[in-house]
């Protein structure tokens, strides 16, 4: 143990697989898919493209956060979740520690901001001018941390699809550098029209629940939902007194810069953030237990991701897995709900399904985990998050 340890105390999390920490392990351990027909969102789409909704309406959780049911979609499952994991972490934001929020998002209050102009481009006397004051992806942060009265530090990180796995990156370094004591990191989004048809234009949607490191993969499926982790130094811990769940070891960015949505071929970006993470940790290759893949099911980052875990793993392959077949791909929240799923993987040895796999890549001889085990052997475990532009990060949490 070292001082600069940073420790993980607390989770929370909501997604289509349930409101809290333990639904969502019983479905993981159920095999119980959160994807399915769109229900909620507003869409021409609706009964084209499955999609992984949080099952509960504004109203419901307005009731769960204590918030307004006018406040974004965004805010209210943002607070939900770290709600439930500074209460796991038994810290109180009155405590005299010096407690951070950093939280990432993709889509900011784009849910509300759809609303106004709905009605505002129909009749320009209509519109609630009230919907478009928290577009910004930085005012939905500002608005769950005044909610969590966490006022000393506050930010918003918003790099695509590998943001929550930068604000848990950002998080730790402040309180490695002694700015902070805790840190409550992670993200959120909710889905969208801008989303979905943002994606659909790409055609990288599938029409079916999608499958993961499968040669017959033929697209990812949208989701929501919010995951965080709480941070916190060994001096912190020590005065809290909560039992970590274990320690964030390791953890690297990197950008190969190939495209503006697609990664590169040979995995580059994904290979150096590994290698980085890893680099960082001062473990062995050969120590990680299991790896929760980036994994979208796109044939692009299947492909790409596959490409970098063998260039550093060779045949020595880890477990491992995608949960997005569970969650869906939940963009900005993505590597916060993953993180927690991860944390979860270090401390009982949980090592989760890869839904709907049936047929290995040709070329990447990937052969992911199929049905739930619980491996106590397990000691480090690798958390990748891939974004636009090449944006590339890890996570690597250890016992």
């Amino acid at each position: 143990m070292h001082s600069s340890d940073i420790f993980v105390t607390g989770i929370g999390v909501i997604s289509a697989l349930g409101k809290d920490v333990n639904a969502n392990v019983h479905a993981l351990q159920s095999g119980e898919s959160g994807i399915g027909p769109i229900t909620r969102l507003k869409t021409i789409h609706r009964n084209v493209f499955p999609v992984a909704e949080v099952k509960y309406s504004n109203e419901e959780l307005s009731h769960f956060s204590g918030m307004s049911d006018e406040i974004s979609r965004t805010a209210l499952l943002s607070v939900i979740a770290a709600s439930e994991a500074l209460e796991d972490a038994e810290i109180h934001t009155n405590s005299g520690l010096r407690i951070g929020f950093v939280s990432a998002n993709s889509v900011g209050g784009m849910d509300k901001s759809e609303d106004f102009f709905a009605e505002f481009l129909s009749d320009h006397s209509k519109g609630k001018l009230r919907n478009i004051v928290h577009h910004e992806c930085g005012s939905i942060t500002e608005l769950a941390a005044h909610y969590l009265g966490i006022h000393h530090y506050v930010s918003t990180i918003s790099t695509a699809c590998s943001s929550s796995a930068n604000s848990i990156f950002h998080a730790a370094r402040m309180i490695s550098a002694g700015y902070l004591d805790v840190a409550i990191a992670g993200g959120v989004d909710s889905l969208t029209r801008f989303t979905l048809n943002g994606f659909n234009t790409l055609m990288i949607l599938d029409t079916q629940p999608c499958k993961p490191l499968d040669e017959n993969r033929k697209g990812l499926n949208l989701g929501e939902g919010a995951g965080y982790v709480v941070l916190v130094s060994e001096a912190a811990m020590n005065k809290i007194g909560k039992k970590a769940y274990c320690r964030l070891s390791g953890y690297h960015n990197a950008n190969d810069a190939h495209h503006q949505t697609a990664s590169s071929p040979d995995g580059i970006g994904s290979f150096m953030a590994m290698q980085g993470a890893i680099a960082k940790s001062g473990i062995r290759k050969e120590d990680i237990g299991y790896i929760n893949l980036h994994g979208t099911g796109t044939q692009n980052n299947d492909q790409s991701e596959g490409t970098a875990i063998l260039r550093l793993f060779g045949d020595a392959l880890p477990k491992l897995s995608s949960t997005k077949a569970f969650t869906g791909h939940t963009l900005g929240a993505s590597g916060g709900i993953e993180a927690v799923f991860s944390v979860l993987s270090v401390a009982n040895g949980y090592v989760y399904p890869n839904l709907r796999y049936e047929t290995p890549m040709k070329d990447l001889p990937l052969h992911p985990v199929t049905s739930f085990q619980i491996d106590t052997k397990i000691s480090h475990v690798l958390s990748n998050s891939f974004g636009f532009g090449g944006n590339c990060s890890a996570l690597l949490f250890s016992k």
